[in-house]
């Protein structure tokens, strides 16, 4: 990918919804550069995951970590695996120049997770912050996703959103 246009940020949000949503975890993790982060701010506005609590935020490493967690056969929480959906409203590219390396996508959403019998709803808005690779590929630096009700008391969020 040498050219980017605002519909390939909007393709690569749907693409990476479609990788989580078919459990394609690994391939998931590779949509991330190197010093990406996954982040989910405990408060609305909240500015800084480190000095502040948050639901999740994890660097590659910790996402490798819950991937192989999700993976594995001793993972008694997840018999019966988990499943997840997605459903997103067209993704809005807030950030955008032809020139630059870096860009911005927000993302509505409803997002859906199951396991046996128990059905969790979550809505909210993902912020992508999308980076163009050395080999021209799309990447995300940071996924930030603010539930509506990011304050509310959770059970355990055991996929990605």
């Amino acid at each position: 990918m040498t050219h980017i246009t605002p519909q390939d940020l909007i393709d690569f949000v749907y693409q990476e919804a479609e990788l989580l949503d078919q459990q394609h975890y690994d391939d998931w993790l590779k949509l991330f550069t190197e010093d990406g982060y996954y982040w989910m701010p405990l408060a609305h506005g909240q500015t800084d995951p480190v000095l502040h609590a948050s639901l999740m935020y994890e660097d590659t490493l910790l996402l490798r970590i819950r991937i192989e967690r999700l993976a594995g056969q001793r993972t008694f929480s997840q018999q019966p695996k988990s499943r997840c959906h997605h459903l997103l409203q067209r993704p809005q590219v807030v950030n955008f120049d032809a020139q630059a390396s870096e860009h911005c996508v927000r993302t509505a959403f409803h997002y859906t997770e199951t396991r046996g019998d128990d059905l969790q709803i979550y809505v909210g808005w993902a912020t992508h912050h999308v980076v163009v690779d050395q080999d021209g590929q799309l990447r995300i630096r940071l996924k930030r996703v603010d539930l509506l009700n990011c304050d509310a008391p959770f059970g355990n969020i055991q996929l990605f959103m």
